[in-house]
């Protein structure tokens, strides 16, 4: 079970447990606007927002906020103007991590990340340090109790998908991000839900990494995802699923 795949289904518990509604609704309402802003605010001809809107409704975010996210990213309504960049750093054991930010200030954010990289046994890299260690996928994750492999297969044959791989207690489908909508249609067709599905950064190798790196590295990646202008953290360590459970739980 890669290390990826293992974190997401960590990150999914959690947030059965305590979900931090109020900060998930931040980063859904930026992606919203930042997607509008870029390409327009029709979903049918601007793909990313359709896939932001999609996201916020699973949440079940009210059809209120998500209008009014397209509104400020299309400039009907005032707001934050945020830009959207990447921060690249290595975490203990030389893990690589990878981030996907929205902030409406640039110097604030980069110091305040560079700050929770020190604390928590990282450091930040200059541009393309890390970046070229990751692909971008349609990234699928399903539990193993809510389907047959033989029918997730047939799915990935029939709609484009890349692979689908066994990770333990789950499977998990990739798919070029031009076939990640349609797969993720057809897997709801098909009854199923997943515990999560996103474009991601999906890691070409993994870092191994136990004890006390371990340990570290899970407080760093919490750290770092606890940042208000961080969407998104992607990373290639690999630790033992019980560890991640013990450490992240």
């Amino acid at each position: 079970m890669s290390g990826h795949s293992k974190w997401a289904t960590i990150k999914h518990k959690k947030g059965a447990l305590d979900a931090k509604r109020g900060k998930i609704f931040t980063r859904l309402i930026k992606e919203i606007s930042i997607a509008a802003k870029n390409g327009g605010g029709d979903p049918d001809t601007n793909p990313r927002l359709r896939g932001a809107i999609l996201a916020a409704k699973s949440e079940n975010m009210p059809q209120d906020n998500i209008k009014r996210a397209i509104q400020r990213g299309t400039g009907e309504l005032p707001g934050a103007v945020y830009e959207e960049f990447t921060l690249e750093g290595y975490g203990p054991g030389g893990a690589a991590v990878l981030l996907d930010i929205n902030t409406d200030n640039r110097n604030r954010t980069v110091s305040e990340i560079r700050h929770c990289f020190g604390k928590n046994g990282g450091n930040m890299a200059t541009a393309g340090s890390v970046a070229y260690l990751f692909h971008k996928k349609g990234d699928i994750l399903i539990a193993k109790t809510a389907a047959k492999e033989d029918d997730l297969m047939n799915i990935v044959l029939e709609h484009g998908g890349e692979d689908l791989h066994d990770d333990g207690e789950n499977w998990e489908i990739l798919t070029d991000t031009s076939a990640y909508e349609t797969v993720l249609e057809a897997v709801k067709k098909a009854g199923i839900e997943p515990i999560s599905a996103s474009v991601a950064m999906i890691p070409q190798t993994y870092v191994k990494l136990e004890g006390s790196a371990a340990n570290t590295m899970i407080r760093l990646m919490e750290a770092l995802e606890d940042q208000d202008d961080v969407q998104n953290v992607h990373s290639n360590f690999d630790i033992d699923q019980k560890t991640l459970e013990e450490v992240a739980g």
